[in-house]
């Protein structure tokens, strides 16, 4: 058994973390923005509710992890307003200074704190490794920012793994919630001229991953969390609308996008080619490398 400390623990990815800690034994203290949680009686579970960009009480419960997942960061789809750029900023960014600030002098603790594969920025076709260099917007500076926040936790003696996020597909909530209803009512298809590259991963394969680094102690620094086969947006929408028995031939045109979606509809039309070079190298096996039979199961 094993004490795990995890931010973000009521977004769409934590709450599916701490359900599989639970279910092997673990105990977990998890840590949202929530005045209460109604997901989980667990006598292993404790839930506090708390503001992480802000250093507090909850930083105590640190101390005692075996390890330690930073997974906080509010949404990147919604028109990115002023205000909006800003909580995804400090969402990221304090929280990461906060959590770092409280953790002990442990040398070996496994600390795996979020990133995205935005942090390459828009790449067209090339091939990306975790040794590729970082983008020069908003969503790549503050990759940058973010990981260089995580990195001070080295001088700790902790084991940083810094896991670069494709776009997380999974039931109940994440992209697909946003994708699924356009295809329902048949009006779905690929954005733009839909040959950006979707680097995508199934969320069992996130939850398996963080469990597979976290007890590999060989793996350390940026690791691209994201499936060894990404696809071009066409090909997510042509594999969407069979899964769905919809058509799949609307295109968004790109003017439109970035229109109605602002500098958001940019990111939406940018292409990330990113590869899953240290998972695979590690000896890490994808329970889901092939989109359509991830949207089978999802969609099932």
């Amino acid at each position: 058994m094993m004490r795990f400390f995890v931010t973000g623990g009521m977004g769409f990815v934590g709450r599916n973390l701490c359900a599989s800690l639970l279910n092997q034994g673990h105990r977990v203290t998890a840590v949202g923005l929530r005045a209460r949680q109604d997901f989980f009686h667990h006598e292993h579970f404790q839930y506090i509710s708390a503001d992480t960009r802000k250093p507090g009480a909850w930083q105590e419960a640190v101390f005692d992890a075996d390890a330690v997942v930073n997974l906080a960061g509010k949404t990147i789809f919604k028109r990115w307003t002023k205000s909006h750029k800003a909580l995804i900023h400090g969402s990221r960014i304090l929280t990461t200074r906060n959590l770092v600030d409280a953790l002990p002098q442990k040398e070996g603790l496994p600390f795996i704190s979020t990133s995205a594969v935005g942090y390459y920025g828009d790449r067209g076709d090339d091939i990306l490794s975790e040794n590729s260099t970082a983008g020069d917007d908003f969503l790549s500076r503050v990759g940058i920012e973010w990981e260089a926040e995580a990195e001070r936790a080295a001088r700790k003696g902790v084991r940083l793994v810094t896991a670069r996020f494709g776009i997380v597909l999974g039931k109940d909530g994440g992209a697909m919630a946003k994708m699924l209803p356009a295809f329902r009512l048949f009006v779905g298809g690929p954005l733009g001229d839909g040959m950006q590259w979707f680097p995508w991963i199934h969320l069992e394969d996130v939850v398996s991953a963080i469990m597979f680094v976290v007890s590999d102690k060989n793996i350390r620094g940026p690791v691209n969390f994201c499936s060894p086969n990404p696809v071009r947006n066409r090909d997510l929408a042509g594999a969407l609308g069979r899964v769905l028995k919809r058509p799949s031939l609307m295109p968004a045109p790109g003017f439109m996008i970035r229109l109605v979606m602002g500098e958001l509809g940019g990111v939406l039309l940018s292409s990330q080619r990113a590869m899953p070079v240290k998972l695979l190298d590690s000896g890490y096996d994808f329970r889901y490398a092939d989109l359509s039979e991830a949207l089978l199961q999802i969609i099932s």
